[in-house]
């Protein structure tokens, strides 16, 4: 009923497993093998609609909504059979019937696209432990910590409501470099979000074009030429935490997108080869049993040692 064929325009049906979901995630799930940048291009193209309309990349489908998809080429299914997926287990931090909770590594995807084959949303699947798996939010890839998967269509609905009304805590560290003069900074600063021609998604601060954007710092530790800050997530933009300590001046070591290039190059040479940011603490009510879950991650080795080398230089 569903199957998708490249050379005519295809009515999908929204299932079950769809509902609810980004029209932009949902595509890139039944669309294999089409690269992320192209999906785009398409929506924003009008060639994709919702139920006859135009929609938006972020547009939520629902049961039953009939997705128009233009004629496009998809894998055939010796391609995606011949790009092996390994099934993998993630260190676990909580799991009940609902939700499953881990501690992501840096350097792994949450979901394929944009060059990346698979992620950890594909290689938990793979373990087929799951009938129904699907993240609840996203890290970036070199970012790691904290990352909540929901086990049941319901409790991620449920729970995406909650961190969209701001009732959840979601708070990171993050090395930045400099010394911070202010123990606490509340940042308001608007981030417009774009895709450049390779797909990959990028922001900016942006007043005019931007949603606003707030997060809340607090320093923990101030070190010769950097300081170690939480930050607590009052939104959820696309690499906001990132980009608001550009914004201040104050960027995250490590960081190869909104970071001091140069400062990088020297920081791999004393042991830091990937950015400096880890969701190390989420709380908030279980929608389903509405008892609070409270979810603690210590550093990984690599970015205790890291701060160990720089207190010695103190």
């Amino acid at each position: 009923m569903n199957e998708i064929n490249q050379n005519q325009v295809n009515f999908y049906n929204v299932t079950e497993a769809d509902d609810q979901q980004r029209l932009d995630n949902m595509l890139i799930k039944i669309l294999k093998g089409v690269p992320k940048s192209h999906i785009y291009r398409i929506i924003r193209h009008g060639e994709v609609r919702i139920n006859k309309k135009r929609c938006e990349v972020s547009s939520k489908v629902a049961l039953n909504d009939v997705v128009r998809i233009p004629p496009i080429r998809i894998a055939s299914k010796e391609e995606i059979e011949s790009k092996v997926i390994p099934a993998a287990s993630f260190p676990v931090l909580y799991e009940d019937d609902y939700y499953l909770i881990i501690n992501k590594p840096q350097g792994v995807a949450c979901h394929g696209g944009s060059g990346v084959s698979f992620g950890v949303i594909e290689q938990l699947r793979q373990t087929k432990a799951y009938k129904f798996l699907e993240l609840v939010h996203r890290l970036d890839k070199e970012t790691s910590g904290i990352l909540i998967l929901a086990k049941k269509r319901l409790a991620l609905v449920e729970l995406q409501e909650l961190i969209k009304n701001n009732l959840m805590t979601k708070e990171y560290y993050a090395l930045t470099s400099g010394i911070w003069r202010d123990d606490k900074r509340n940042v308001k600063a608007a981030i417009y979000k774009y895709t450049n021609k390779d797909g990959e998604r990028r922001v900016r601060i942006d007043s005019e074009q931007g949603r606003f954007s707030h997060t809340i710092f607090t320093v923990k530790q101030k070190f010769t030429e950097f300081t170690l800050v939480n930050a607590d997530l009052q939104t959820g933009r696309t690499h906001q935490i990132r980009v608001h300590c550009q914004y201040l001046g104050f960027p995250i070591a490590g960081d190869d997108k909104y970071g001091n290039f140069e400062l990088n190059r020297q920081l791999a040479k004393q042991g830091l080869k990937r950015m400096f940011l880890h969701a190390h603490h989420v709380q908030f009510k279980h929608p389903i049993t509405q008892k609070l879950v409270e979810i603690n991650c210590e550093l990984p080795k690599e970015l205790q040692f890291f701060l160990k080398i720089i207190s010695t230089t103190n």
